[in-house]
This record gives C-alpha cells, structure tokens and sequence, in this order.
C-alpha cells in the first residue's frame, strides 16, 4: 500500500480530506478565507500539524454552530500566545452565547416534538373513530 504522506508532520490534501470526511473544495475553501495555510510545494498543497489542528478547529466550530467569522476569531486564537485576558474573555463570551442559542433551541425542539405526539395521537384517535363508525364493506 502507497502512503502518499510528506512526512510524518505534514498531510497531502487528500489524506486530510479523507481524515475529516470532507471534500478537497471544503478544505480549498478554508484556504480560500485565510484559514488554512498550506505549504505549497510546486502544485502540491502540504499541511502542517498547524493546518490540521485548525481544520479539526474549524469543523467543530461548524458542528456546534459557529459562523465562519466566528470561528476565524477563534482559530486565529489558537496561534497566539495563550493567556491572553481578552482572548480568553472573548471564547467564553461566545461559548456563553452558543451554549445558551443551543439551550434554546433543546427547548424548542422538546416542545415542538411534544406537540407532535399531541397531534398524533389526536389523528389516530379520529381515524379509528372514522374506521368503527364506517359500515364494514362501504
């Protein structure tokens, strides 16, 4: 079996696609907006630990919500010094805000599948009032 990888510390465009179930576009996307940035090595795109560490960034931030500008701030976060009062400051607001958008949204969903079952019932109920009251063979 051929290992098309670099190095042990670089990845091909590919092998990151196929790491993270995502497409060659999504990933040239990222690039596109800045966060990710490959070496290139002719027309060979090679990803560094770096690269990788923020694409697993970016597709968690994706899955949890997050707009690409919000997510932009917190990756460009993960290259600069740790520590940072204002940095830090800033994640937790906006794992505050995203916590609380999620908590909402639980809620709403409870809701909305509660009335369903609501209506369902109801439907069963006046289908099988319809089915006795109806004479057999009509």
């Amino acid at each position: 079996m051929h290992n098309s990888q670099v190095s042990a510390e670089t990845w091909s465009i590919a092998e990151l696609a196929t790491e993270y179930a995502v497409t060659l576009r999504t990933i040239r996307f990222y690039e596109d907006r800045g966060l990710l940035t490959p070496e290139r090595r002719g027309t060979a795109r090679v990803y560094h630990p770096r690269d990788k560490v923020r694409l697993g960034l970016i597709l968690r931030g994706k899955r949890l919500g997050f707009s690409l500008d919000e997510i932009a701030k917190i990756v460009d976060m993960y290259d600069a010094e740790p520590g940072e009062e204002g940095q830090l400051v800033y994640l937790l607001d906006q794992i505050t805000h995203r916590r609380a958008e999620l908590e909402q949204r639980r809620r709403d969903i409870e809701e909305t599948l509660a009335d369903l079952s609501e209506v369902e019932t109801r439907c069963r109920a006046d289908l099988s009032a319809l089915r006795w009251e109806r004479p057999p063979g009509s």
